[in-house]
């Protein structure tokens, strides 16, 4: 197709890995395993029914929801609610919008470039890409994922054509579970204003640890939080961007109108207030996440990094390549994938390793049992699910 972008043909769609198991545990998206308390799914489902009209627009200027995500912001992060006003955020369907919006704003038409430190979550590059705009990468230590800075100041130094204007940061990292360092925010402290910092906070209400005080003292900050995972939204994409107000008077200059649908608002601003209820559920899920994290420890097979998440991030260690078969970590992470998802533990193969998201009791239970049958029992090895690969 001529009228199509030839770099286009290069690029891959997201897709969901295939499988034929009637069941599944799904750990490979970080979503959180509890579900709205069922009063407040029928709460919101009367709300559908008597006061929102489906042959009607959604609220464009999300006022109600700005005006209760801005309460809990300051909440969260230990500010007086004068310190914010609506001027200050933007919401968008899910930080995948907020990311590509802020891509589009500044590194458009090959006026910058980004940077990222890998492994990290894949789709800024994948929107990067997708936009035309060149990805910049530098690594991480082995030991702890920090960033590695020196390379990170070698890059900004050294492109040019066009120079970085973006660098991300997630806090906690994924797929690794390792929240910034104070030398890394120092680093990203002291980034000249030409450069904007984006500090992806979608797993902060399992790290407790924010840089919203920090983006708001400074004009090239912008922190990016979600709903999707522990107020238990993924169905509705809510996310938002907090930052100063001209950087956000730009996004809500890019963003399409009506981007969130009526009910997803209405989703919102349930959850916000119900969070003290929702959000008391965040300490089981980090006994769960340690009670699994001890039990896969156990196992000599695996190599396992602490994490400030809902997720644990692992690779198969020397000793478990030998029990999968193989001398190439790369085949035994694939491999390890593939098997876990024959028997119904679905992970995500990413970075480098396997990042195992926590779920409900039951799967848990089964995830430490299915990779105990994988690299202690060399009978248990079975064919791997067809169309099982995922990148």
């Amino acid at each position: 197709m001529a009228f199509l972008r030839p770099d286009l043909a290069e690029l891959g769609a997201y897709v969901q890995p295939a499988h034929a198991l009637p069941q599944i545990d799904p750990l490979d998206t970080n979503e959180n395993p509890l579900d709205l308390p069922d009063d407040l799914k029928v709460a919101l489902s009367q709300r559908y029914r008597h006061e929102i009209s489906a042959n009607r627009y959604p609220d464009g200027s999300h006022q109600a929801l700005k005006t209760a995500v801005l309460s809990y912001v300051a909440e969260s992060a230990g500010l007086s609610p004068a310190d914010l006003n609506a001027d200050h955020i933007s919401l968008g369907s899910g930080s995948d919008e907020l990311i590509r919006s802020l891509l589009i704003a500044t590194c458009l038409g090959r006026r910058g470039a980004i940077l990222v430190a890998v492994p990290t979550f894949s789709m800024y590059a994948v929107l990067a890409q997708t936009l035309d705009i060149p990805v910049v990468s530098v690594g991480r230590s082995e030991q702890r994922f920090e960033i590695d800075l020196a390379a990170a100041e070698r890059a900004i130094a050294t492109q040019s054509e066009p120079p970085i204007r973006v660098v991300f940061a997630v806090h906690p990292n994924s797929p690794t579970g390792n929240a910034l360092t104070a030398a890394e925010r120092a680093w990203l402290e002291q980034l000249p204003s030409d450069i904007l910092v984006v500090v992806d906070e979608a797993y902060f209400e399992f790290s407790q640890q924010t840089t919203v005080a920090a983006a708001l003292a400074r004009p090239n900050w912008v922190v990016l939080r979600t709903f999707s995972k522990a107020f238990r939204l993924a169905a509705h994409r809510l996310g938002y961007a907090i930052a100063q107000p001209p950087l956000i008077a730009a996004l809500e200059k890019i963003r399409l109108p009506y981007n969130l649908p009526s009910f997803s608002q209405a989703a919102g601003l349930a959850a916000l207030a119900e969070r003290n209820r929702l959000l008391a559920q965040i300490p089981s899920l980090l006994d769960s996440r340690e009670r699994l994290f001890t039990a896969l420890a156990q196992q000599p097979e695996l190599r396992l990094w602490p994490s400030q998440s809902n997720f644990i991030y692992l690779r198969p260690s020397d000793r478990g390549l030998r029990s999968l078969g193989t001398d190439s970590s790369a085949v035994g992470q694939q491999r390890l994938f593939e098997q876990l998802l024959d028997r119904g533990t679905l992970v995500r193969h990413t970075g480098g390793g396997l990042r195992v998201s926590i779920g409900t009791e039951l799967e848990n239970q089964r995830t430490m049992r299915h990779f105990q049958e994988l690299l202690t029992d060399p009978t248990a090895h079975r064919p791997a699910a067809s169309g099982a690969s995922q990148t």
